[in-house]
């Protein structure tokens, strides 16, 4: 199998790195470094939501274990996007569990080595690690051989009840996955719930509904939209790819004030992307 495996270590850490935590009905959130997967069922039938950080497969491993048994597998790995962060492990993962991974078709050319994705954008108004953006990878992993697309009617493969829902902007084929009997929202990148270019928030990890990382959005109208569309669901549980999971009003509100204040909160001052679509 050809593949890069995405092999630059970034050695960035936050304060909750290595815990699991329950966050809705089957659905538990573990921080790997300064990122956040999702496991998604019981030892019976369970869905790996992203891949982490490179070099974290064994750490992703054992944390299934720890919640589903020894010698745990998933059904299946869903990603929400195919940035380093969010696929970093999926080589080591795969190389283990070989399973079946869905993703939007468009983001197929970032999974099968086709393309790689645009370059990070150190210059947006921020701190530390928008500028240490610089050196994160950006290169597309190939894992043609286990790679499928998400059904068109918007159901999940081993994942019933649950739905995916398109929300480009921070990619153009990113996707959030949403339990509509329960409110629950696995919202990869269209937001995050800590001001990820800051290095101390990121350290800290206090919760602060926020947009999607700015070092590594390109689309900021789509991004907007996007966040509207997740805000109109009211959700009352979420895991974001970055920060604390949010729960109840305090989640509704901070994500109603972001779709509401998108432009004051997420977008940057300035920055090639920016710039660009001025």
């Amino acid at each position: 199998m050809g593949h890069n495996k995405q092999g630059r270590t970034v050695p960035m850490t936050s304060v909750g790195s290595g815990t699991i935590q329950l966050v809705a009905h089957q659905v538990h959130c573990y921080t790997n470094q300064i990122v956040n997967v999702s496991f998604v069922g019981d030892r019976s039938k369970w869905v790996l939501v992203d891949a982490g950080m490179p070099h974290s497969g064994s750490k992703i491993m054992e944390a299934a274990e720890e919640l589903f048994g020894e010698g745990a597998k998933p059904k299946a790995i869903v990603l929400t996007h195919g940035h380093f962060d969010h696929v970093g492990s999926l080589i080591e993962l795969l190389d283990e569990w070989d399973v079946p991974v869905y993703a939007h078709p468009l983001e197929a050319p970032y999974l099968t080595g086709e393309t790689s994705y645009n370059e990070p954008d150190p210059s947006v108004s921020g701190g530390m690690v928008a500028k240490l953006s610089a050196f994160f990878p950006n290169k597309p992993v190939d894992i043609s051989e286990h790679l499928h697309n998400l059904p068109h009617d918007g159901t999940i493969p081993f994942m019933p009840g649950w739905q995916w829902i398109h929300t480009p902007g921070h990619t153009q084929g990113h996707i959030s996955i949403y339990r509509a009997s329960d409110k629950t929202l696995i919202a990869g990148d269209a937001f995050t719930t800590v001001r990820q270019e800051d290095m101390l928030e990121v350290v800290k990890q206090d919760m602060e509904i926020n947009g999607p990382p700015r070092y590594f959005t390109p689309d900021w109208e789509a991004a907007e939209l996007s966040v509207k569309k997740l805000a109109a669901l009211m959700p009352h549980y979420v895991v974001t790819g970055h920060g604390v999971p949010a729960f109840g009003e305090e989640l509704v509100e901070g994500l109603t004030n972001l779709a509401g204040n998108f432009q004051k909160i997420a977008v940057p001052e300035h920055g090639k992307y920016v710039d660009r679509d001025k």
